[in-house]
């Protein structure tokens, strides 16, 4: 057991849009579901840190309502499962604290709470899970703990955690400060005064959050207490009440409780850990050659030293460069010092003031039933690449303004247009005319590949009247 009150209930934050880490991570896939430094995601990777079932529950995930299906997929990868509630709107952390507070308090009182993020990368996850053992039994006795990180460079992307005196024999301080990110000077001298980098855990009690919740943030509290009772279940999904959670203010949770309470403490931890906020983030913590590079997938460098490169299939080449970040993908280009990735967000800024879709939108988009990508796009035509995996199917559809023809380019594919049902094989096609109710359906074994044609005077993806989802979207 992890105390004396029960298994550890981890929940697991995956509301973050990663705009630092453009044009990998966007609003429709952000940085916490793409395969950064290895094979699994960052959101991958931190459902695996806790899937000991010696010493954590089975996790709760919190997400945007746009991801639902995305969470399920990677969960389903690794072999997870999850308790898995949807946000309607982002309203920071302090919402999803405390509907995860409320939710624990009435499922699972005699748990301690961790709160995590989904895209952080630690080095050592044996270590994290005995500090977690070692938190949660001071939070099992009042405390509202987190963990302080080491320090390994004077960062001012990061908030810092003075240390008070000691909170108990479990190894842990009284915080006596929290200081918000600090220019480059104020954090070399916070390193020579000891302090801690504020890693973002935290673990509770709930009925001690709650306490202090109703304390300091009653209207968050409130809020989050009403989204819950008026959610609704939606296939394996848990959605909260819109017009309730809506109602929060949107702040952190740090801003609401953490920073005004009297019961917060500390574990300084010495795993290695990191944000991956930036680019630059990305090649401190990756594995570089002998020249300091980090290349990762279709990637050539020559005469390049201290750089990350980073390509989704593109042959991306650099030649006589130093210090310098570039990615590629199918749709967008970045190329910056390593030294102004932070700055990244503030392009991303820029390029929706420009209203450019490549800001938030991928060129693949991920639905339930697999993914589409865009080829091509003309004033009355538009080209898509889509698969569908095995046994899936799409919505029972129609549209007002375009016709479709789909060519089947490997598997097989049933096709429902009106009251004709079709079975396609690799090279056979059909056509849809406007305003036909149709579907499509994968029923074979492999992955149904296929390419569609639209024409019409629009295309856009708004033009979808859906009649039957087996997903909830009709």
């Amino acid at each position: 057991m992890a105390n004396e009150h029960g298994l550890i209930l981890p929940v697991i934050m995956c509301g973050g849009s990663g705009t630092r880490l453009w044009p990998a991570s966007r609003e429709s896939l952000p940085k916490q579901f793409i395969p950064l430094l290895g094979e699994r995601s960052t959101f991958q990777a931190a459902a695996q840190r806790v899937s000991d079932p010696s010493v954590f529950r089975k996790p709760l995930v919190i997400a945007n309502l746009e991801s639902r299906f995305i969470v399920a997929e990677q969960l389903s990868e690794i072999g997870m499962t999850a308790d898995i509630i949807l946000e309607p709107i982002r309203r920071d952390s302090a919402a999803a604290v405390a509907v995860a507070t409320v939710r624990a308090a009435h499922e699972h009182p005699d748990a301690v709470v961790l709160i995590m993020a989904a895209d952080h990368v630690i080095g050592d996850p044996e270590s994290f899970t005995q500090a977690c053992r070692i938190a949660a039994r001071s939070a099992a006795r009042g405390h509202i703990m987190t963990f302080g990180i080491a320090p390994s460079f004077p960062a001012t992307s990061y908030g810092y955690i003075a240390k008070g005196g000691a909170l108990d024999r479990e190894g842990g301080f009284k915080v006596e400060r929290f200081i918000e990110k600090p220019d480059a000077n104020a954090a070399a001298k916070y390193i020579g005064q000891g302090y801690l980098w504020n890693g973002g855990y935290f673990l509770f009690a709930p009925q001690i959050m709650h306490a202090e919740l109703g304390r300091f943030a009653p209207e968050i509290l409130e809020a989050a207490t009403s989204a819950l009772a008026g959610a609704t279940i939606d296939l394996d999904f848990i959605r909260l009440d819109k017009a309730a959670f809506e109602r929060s203010p949107k702040t952190s949770i740090d801003y609401a409780v953490i920073e005004k309470t009297e019961l917060a403490g500390v574990l300084p931890v010495s795993f290695s850990w990191s944000d991956v906020g930036s680019w630059d983030a990305v090649w401190n913590v990756a594995d570089g050659d002998a020249s300091g590079n980090v290349t990762r997938g279709n990637v050539e460098v020559i005469g390049t030293q201290n750089s990350l490169v980073h390509s989704d299939n593109l042959l991306t080449t650099v030649v006589g460069l130093d210090d310098v970040v570039v990615v590629t993908t199918p749709d967008a280009v970045l190329v910056s010092a390593r030294k102004s990735a932070e700055s990244v967000k503030d392009l991303v800024s820029h390029l929706r003031a420009k209203n450019h879709p490549e800001a938030d939108e991928h060129v693949r988009v991920h639905r339930p039933w697999g993914w589409y990508q865009r080829l091509d796009v003309g004033s009355r035509f538009r080209v898509k690449r889509i698969m569908v995996k095995p046994g899936r199917r799409l919505s029972l559809q129609k549209h007002f303004h375009r016709a479709e023809h789909w060519v089947v380019v490997r598997g097989a594919a049933e096709v429902t247009v009106n009251e004709k049902v079709l079975l396609l094989h690799e090279t056979e096609s059909a056509y849809i005319p406007i305003g036909a109710v149709h579907r499509l359906a994968n029923p074979g074994r492999i992955p149904l590949e296929l390419i569609e044609v639209q024409v019409g005077t629009y295309t856009g993806e708004d033009d979808i009247v859906r009649l039957e989802d087996v997903y909830g979207r009709s």
